[in-house]
Order: structure tokens, then C-alpha cells, then sequence
């Protein structure tokens, strides 16, 4: 998208610490909750239903490996397992972030220090919008994203 082409008007969405799924995904960055249309609540949303279905049957989401669910995977005796890892890879390879980096900041530093980066990290220095981690340039105002 060309900057002539972005959009002014775009809203400026906050990244809160229910936007962190189990897998270390911060959701605030996704395309699914950035778009205007039919946008995804992310993946903690109670609302099941207004969620992709990629989403509402993710096994890592519902994973219950050590007879519970976890709030992150980070948690979990089995962290890293074989789901989270390839994940990781895919997000690294693709877009830049580590879903494992995220988990080790969150058990580090906690969660509210974790999403306080987060809004820094992930804040265009043009027009403040939060980025969007699947796509290069800013949905905002266009200016290319550099890397995180």
C-alpha cells in the first residue's frame, strides 16, 4: 500500500494484556483484529463465535497437555512442545517474531511490563498506530515498518 493510498483515518488500537494468546501471539498485531471489517477480538475473547475458525480450534489455544489449560504456554512443564516450536519457526521466518521470545519476556518480566515493550515495539514512529506484524507497512499512514 503506498502512503497515498493509506488510510488517515485508520484507528489507532491499544495493545492490552488479554491481547496476549497462550502461544506468545500478541493478537493487537494481527491483520485479523487490525482490519475494519469482521475484525477477530483475539484469541482470549469469551465470544468464541466472532473468532476465525483457524482460531476457535486452535490445539495450541485448547491445549490441556498437563490436565489443564495454561494462560501461556510459557507455564507449562512441556514448554516448549513440538505445535509451539513449529509455530515459532513460521512466525521468525515470515514475519520476524518470536512467539518463544515472547513466552521468555512474559515469565522474565511479567506481564504488564511485556505488553508496556510491546506498545514501544510495535508503535509506527509516524503516526503512533500499532503495526501490524503480517504486513510491511504501516496500515495507517503507509511508512514502511522496520524490522522489530
Amino acid at each position: 500500500m503506498s502512503r497515498a493510498r493509506a488510510k488517515a483515518d485508520f484507528p489507532v488500537r491499544a495493545i492490552q494484556a488479554r491481547m496476549i494468546a497462550p502461544c506468545g501471539m500478541n493478537c493487537a498485531l494481527c491483520i485479523g483484529h487490525l482490519r475494519e471489517k469482521n475484525r477477530c477480538p483475539g484469541c482470549n475473547d469469551r465470544r468464541g463465535e466472532l473468532r476465525p475458525a483457524t482460531c476457535r480450534h486452535c490445539r495450541i489455544k485448547e491445549c490441556t497437555e498437563q490436565g489443564r489449560p495454561n494462560r501461556f504456554c510459557g507455564e507449562c512443564p512441556a514448554f516448549p512442545c513440538r505445535r509451539l516450536r513449529q509455530l515459532d519457526q513460521r512466525y521468525r521466518t515470515k514475519y520476524g517474531l518470536s512467539m518463544l521470545a515472547n513466552l521468555e519476556a512474559i515469565r522474565t518480566l511479567g506481564i504488564r511490563k511485556f505488553v508496556a515493550l510491546e506498545k514501544k515495539k510495535w508503535a509506527c514512529p509516524e503516526c503512533g498506530a500499532t503495526l501490524c506484524v503480517h504486513r510491511k507497512k504501516c496500515l495507517r499512514c503507509g511508512r514502511a515498518r522496520t524490522k522489530t
